[in-house]
């Protein structure tokens, strides 16, 4: 059991090893503050 459990803490470490080297964490900031900003509003009467 001792192995099995080592075993899924070395995946998860390789795992976070790899989003860093893939920049998977650049920008956390905007995500979470982009539903306060409006959306551009579109004119649906021009065709």
């Amino acid at each position: 059991m001792l192995v099995v459990s080592l075993l899924i803490a070395l995946f998860f470490l390789g795992s976070f090893f790899w989003a860093t080297k893939n920049n998977q964490f650049d920008d956390d900031y905007t995500p979470s503050i982009r539903m306060l900003f409006d959306d551009e509003k579109t004119d649906s009467k021009k065709g």
